[in-house]
Order: C-alpha cells, then sequence, then structure tokens
C-alpha cells in the first residue's frame, strides 16, 4: 500500500511526488521507460521560472533527486490496468482502494491514484528524424524557437499549433516555410489569414516532408509534392513538427473519460469523473502544454489527492 500511486515520471508525475511527500503521505511513482518524461531530449530549457538555463536532462536529474530524496519511491514498470476495488473489498477510511497492475505483474493499492502518463509527439516517420531530434528537428516552437533566431526555419503542419508555432516563429526567424500535406489547413481561418500576411512566411501545400539533410546537423529538408510527385530542397536550420501527440491512456479508458483524441477528460482542477482518480500533465484535456503547466498539475492533483485521502 503507499497513499497515493503515480502513473508518469514525467515533470507532473515526480512534480506531483514532491508535493505527496511534502504533505507527510506516500507516494509510490510507477514509470515505464525512464524519469523526466519528453523535457529530457531538449538541450535547453530557458522558458522555465527561476531557472536561467538548464539542460532537459539536468532537469529532470534534479526533479528525480528532490522526489526521491523526500522519500518518493520510483518503480520502473509500466502500469497496464487500473481497477477499483469493490464496494466492501477494499476501503480506508471509507475511501474505495485503487488498484494498478503492472506489465512485470506487481500489484500496487491505493486509496489515490494520480495519471501523469503525458503524450508522446507524433513522429513524422522519415529517416534520421531520432538522430537530428535536437540537432535541428524539434517539436516544441515556443521551447526551442529562440536558438533559431535570424535564421530560416519550416513548420510540418496543418493544425492550429503548427499554425500558432508558424507565427511565434517568424518573430524570430528571418523565414518560416508552412509544409502541409494538403491545400486546406484544419487550424482556425483567422489564425491563417493573420499569418498569410506576415511577409517572411512562405507557404509548400500539397507536400511532404521525405528527407533531412546535413551533417552533424539539420541543413535542409526535402519535399515532394504529392500531385506532381516533383522534389524541391529548401535550406533551413530547424524543423518544427508539429502534426499532433498521442497520449497513452488508453490501459485505463475504464476509469476515467477520454475525449476523442484520448486525453484524459479534466479541468483545472485536476479532477476525473472518478472519486480518487486524478490525472496531471500533457495528458489531460488542456489549451497549454509546457513544462510550467505540467509542475503546476502535478501540484493541483498531488494536493487534491492528499485532500481527498484526509
Amino acid at each position: 500500500m503507499a497513499d497515493v500511486i503515480i502513473i508518469g515520471a514525467g515533470p507532473a508525475g515526480l512534480s506531483a511526488a514532491i508535493y505527496v511527500q511534502r504533505a507527510g503521505k506516500q507516494a509510490l511513482v510507477l514509470e515505464a521507460m525512464t524519469f523526466g518524461g519528453q523535457i529530457v531530449n531538449t538541450p535547453e530549457v530557458e522558458n522555465y521560472p527561476g531557472i536561467r538555463n538548464i539542460s532537459g536532462f539536468d532537469f529532470a536529474m534534479a526533479l528525480y533527486e528532490q522526489a526521491t530524496g523526500l522519500g518518493a519511491e520510483l518503480v520502473f514498470d509500466r502500469a497496464v490496468k487500473l481497477e477499483e476495488l469493490p464496494a466492501g473489498s477494499g476501503e480506508e477510511d471509507g475511501k474505495t482502494i485503487k488498484r494498478v497492475t503492472t506489465a512485470g505483474g506487481a500489484v500496487y493499492e491505493a486509496p489515490a491514484v494520480i495519471l501523469a502518463t503525458g503524450a508522446k509527439n507524433r513522429k513524422l516517420g522519415v529517416d534520421r528524424e531520432q538522430e537530428l531530434t535536437g540537432a535541428g528537428v524539434s517539436y516544441c516552437a515556443t521551447c526551442d524557437g529562440a536558438f533559431y533566431k535570424g535564421k530560416a526555419v519550416a513548420v510540418n503542419g496543418g493544425g492550429n499549433t503548427a499554425l500558432e508555432d508558424a507565427a511565434f516563429l517568424a518573430n524570430y526567424c528571418s523565414k518560416v516555410y508552412v509544409i502541409h500535406r494538403r491545400e486546406g489547413f484544419r487550424g482556425e481561418p483567422q489564425m491563417l489569414t493573420a499569418l498569410k500576411e506576415k511577409e517572411n512566411v512562405e507557404f509548400v501545400l500539397n507536400a511532404t516532408v521525405t528527407k533531412l539533410i546535413g551533417e552533424p546537423k539539420l541543413s535542409a529538408v526535402e519535399v515532394t509534392d504529392k500531385i506532381t510527385g516533383g522534389k524541391r530542397e529548401i535550406e533551413v536550420e530547424g524543423l518544427f513538427i508539429a502534426i499532433g501527440q498521442e497520449p497513452e491512456n488508453k490501459d485505463f479508458a475504464n476509469v476515467v473519460l477520454l475525449d476523442p483524441l484520448g486525453y484524459i477528460k479534466a479541468g483545472e482542477d485536476c479532477m476525473t469523473g472518478t472519486s480518487g482518480v486524478f490525472t496531471a500533465g500533457d495528458c489531460r484535456t488542456k489549451a497549454v502544454r509546457q513544462l510550467t503547466t505540467a509542475a503546476s498539475d502535478g501540484a493541483i492533483a498531488a494536493l487534491a489527492a492528499c485532500s481527498y485521502i484526509g
């Protein structure tokens, strides 16, 4: 038994663990891969209040050391099942016990659970994408855009995130190419109109990125016209991929409600519709997914869980 089981050891999960421990409760954190989440792959973090500059790895390590130093237990095992025990079969101070089963066959129980499973960026699926991540390939314009001040970059995508990224980057970069596989955009029309008015933005439509060029850093992308099959090489130092994220919540759909995209339905209070189950970070429905909002969610969910336990 733990007081609070936290599923996911990214910034939201580890922040939650810190607040659970400081509230005098015992946190058990289950993590399938490695602690830190997506921030581990970010070379430099410059937008976290109070920290002028730090690598994503060092930030994650500091979170891990702080949480475990306070007594939080971290177990590397994937949670694959969450269930509420039937009334009367497992209760603590009137609270129905939640049972978490892992891929390794372990079973853990607690009166409260925080789902902080995060979300992974949807990949383009082109050769060398992983190799050049952090060396020209990025999935977060607000995180990494400032590194490309005065340089040419490209944004790949057609939704609101892609349009927002392009507008943001246009304030820093000499040139922004918006590459989209269709003629039309899923993003909001007014956002698209404003973007078309920017002189340093060029649209490359009905095209897909088919090759990443450059060694050891990105220097150009090859795009292929979906109608003619013609290829074009565009010189850019940065490629921002904005084709969506994939939350990892399917294993918990029996306990919490998911929206059509798979995100856990919850507001700023981080409460799900299930008593004793909370959520934090990129895995929940929200407008802004940043390092600061993940940490904020972790604190809110942890305090709500501890208040629930009493």
